[in-house]
C-alpha cells in the first residue's frame, strides 16, 4: 500500500503537573448520569482542563447550545494564549492505560489520514465505521468543531493483528524511550503512562501496517475473494471521526491541492488498539426508553418478539435457495423493577441488538420517547425504578467484528462497547486542526 493510513503528528500535551485535572473521560459517556459531570465540572472549576473543550453529551439538550460552543473555543484560544502544551513534533506517542480492573491496555496515538475514510453504508475504504452512522448526529458536531482551534480526541481505531506486529513491539522498548506522563485518571479511571516514540519505530510500524494490510493476505485471512482491505475499524468514537471528515470535506473545498495535501484537518488523531488486546474486552450497549407508555411499549414490544416466521408455500426452487433461518434472539426487559426474559421468535437481524434497534426505530417515529444506549447493567435497572424502561442485551464476540463488516458492513448502531464507561479513553493529547 503506498499510503499506510497513520503517520506521526504535531502532538500538544499539558505540562505534567496539569494533567490529573486536565483529562477527562469521553464526552459521550455517562450520559444518564449528569451528577457524574457535575463532579468533574467542580473538580476542574477554575483550571485548565479539556473538561472545558468538550461537550457533554448529557447537557446537549440542558444548556444553551451555541453559547456552550462559544465557550468551548475560547477555552481553547486561551490555553494556548496561556502555552498550558508541551509541543512535540512529527510523533507518536505509545500508550498504556491501566484500568481499574488492573488490565493492561496497549496503543499508539497517532494522526489518521481522513482520505482513506469513509463512514457512508457499502463502503470499501481502508478505515471504515462498525456500527451505523447516525447522520443527524453530524451537523450538531460539526458546528462544534468547524471552529475549533484544537482537537482533544477520544477516538479509538481498531487493527485485527492476532500475530501482535504492529503496537506490542512499541512497548518493548519501554526502557529506551522518553517517558511523557505517567499519572492516575479522575473518577475511577485507572492510570495512564505515555512514551515518546521517534522516526525509528515509526519505520517499524508503517513496515508492519503494510504487511497486514496486503490485500492478498487479508483475503486469505478472512476466508474473502477480492475484497477491499479493511485495515482500520473504529472500535471508539464513530460518530467524532464521521465529524472531523465532514469538516475536512468541507475545506478541502476551498484549498488548492497542495494547500490540502498535508493541512492539518486532513488528519484526526486516535489511538490504535489491537484488537487481540487481552484488555479489550467488548461489552453489551443497553437500552434505556424514556418518555412513553410503559405498558402500552411492553405489550408492543412483547407482540413484535413473540412474530412467528412467516409461513411460505414450498416448492422445489424455494428449497434450493431458501436462506438460513436466523435463529431466535433472547434479551431482558427491566421494567419498574422487575425482569423479563424475552425471546424475538422470527429475528430479522443476524444480532440480537439488530432486531430489537428495529423495533425501537419504528416505536418513537410512531409515537415518541427517547431512547438512551447505556453502558452497565447496573444504571439500566436504577433508571427502570425511576420510570424508563430497560433493555439489557447480549454482548458480541470481539473476534466476529472485523469479519462481520467485511462481509456485512457496518453493524446496528451502539452494538458493542469496549470496556465500562470509565475505561473509555480520557482526553489528553491534543493538537492544533487550524
Amino acid at each position: 500500500m503506498k499510503n499506510v493510513g497513520f503517520i506521526p503528528g504535531d502532538i500538544l500535551i499539558p505540562r505534567e503537573e496539569l494533567l490529573p485535572d486536565f483529562s477527562v473521560v469521553a464526552c459521550d459517556q455517562f450520559t444518564s448520569e449528569p451528577e457524574y459531570w457535575e463532579e468533574v465540572e467542580t473538580r476542574t472549576e477554575g483550571k485548565p482542563s479539556a473538561c472545558h473543550m468538550v461537550f457533554p453529551e448529557a447537557y446537549l439538550d440542558k444548556v444553551d447550545f451555541d453559547g456552550k460552543i462559544a465557550d468551548i473555543n475560547a477555552a481553547m484560544d486561551g490555553y494556548l494564549k496561556e502555552e498550558i502544551f508541551n509541543n512535540y513534533p512529527d510523533s507518536l506517542i505509545y500508550v498504556e492505560r491501566t484500568l481499574k480492573s488492573g488490565a493492561v491496555r496497549k496503543g499508539v496515538v497517532g494522526l489518521l489520514d481522513l482520505e482513506c475514510y469513509d463512514y457512508n453504508k457499502g463502503s470499501q475504504s481502508l478505515v471504515r465505521a462498525t456500527e451505523g452512522t447516525v447522520l443527524e448526529r453530524i451537523p450538531p458536531r460539526v458546528k462544534i468543531r468547524q471552529n475549533a482551534a484544537l482537537e482533544c480526541p477520544h477516538i479509538i481505531i481498531l487493527i485485527d493483528d492476532a500475530k501482535k506486529t504492529v503496537i506490542e513491539p512499541m512497548g518493548a522498548d519501554i526502557p529506551n524511550l522518553h517517558k511523557l506522563y505517567d499519572f492516575d485518571l479522575m473518577m475511577d479511571g485507572g492510570n495512564i503512562k505515555g512514551y515518546l516514540l521517534n522516526r525509528e519505530a515509526y519505520g517499524h510500524m508503517s513496515a508492519a501496517l503494510n504487511k497486514l494490510g496486503d490485500k492478498r493476505a487479508f483475503n486469505r485471512r478472512y476466508k474473502t475473494t477480492g475484497r477491499e482491505v479493511l485495515l482500520y475499524a473504529v472500535g471508539d468514537g464513530n460518530h467524532s471521526l464521521a465529524t472531523a471528515k465532514e469538516c475536512w470535506n468541507k475545506l478541502k473545498k476551498k484549498l488548492s491541492p497542495e494547500a490540502a495535501e498535508n493541512h492539518p484537518a486532513r488528519y484526526a488523531l486516535v489511538e490504535l488498539n489491537n484488537l487481540h488486546d487481552p484488555s479489550l474486552q467488548f461489552e453489551a450497549i443497553h437500552r434505556a426508553v424514556f418518555d412513553v407508555d410503559t405498558d402500552g411499549f411492553v405489550k408492543e414490544l412483547l407482540a413484535f418478539a413473540a412474530k412467528k416466521p412467516a409461513k411460505s408455500k414450498k416448492n422445489v426452487s424455494d428449497e434450493k435457495t431458501a436462506e438460513t433461518p436466523i435463529p431466535a434472539q433472547k434479551f431482558t426487559l427491566v421494567s419498574k423493577g422487575k425482569d423479563k426474559k424475552v425471546t424475538i421468535e422470527a429475528p430479522k437481524h443476524t444480532l440480537t441488538v439488530g432486531s430489537v434497534q428495529t423495533f425501537l426505530d419504528a416505536y418513537v417515529k410512531k409515537h415518541g420517547g427517547k431512547v438512551d444506549y447505556i453502558h452497565g447493567e447496573g444504571v439500566v435497572r436504577r433508571l427502570s425504578e425511576e420510570g424508563a424502561v430497560g433493555i439489557l442485551l447480549p454482548a458480541m464476540k470481539k473476534s466476529d467484528l472485523f469479519k462481520t463488516v467485511i462481509v456485512e458492513g457496518a453493524l446496528p448502531r451502539k452494538t458493542f462497547s469496549m470496556g465500562e464507561a470509565c475505561e473509555k479513553r480520557y482526553y489528553l493529547e491534543c493538537r492544533k486542526i487550524k
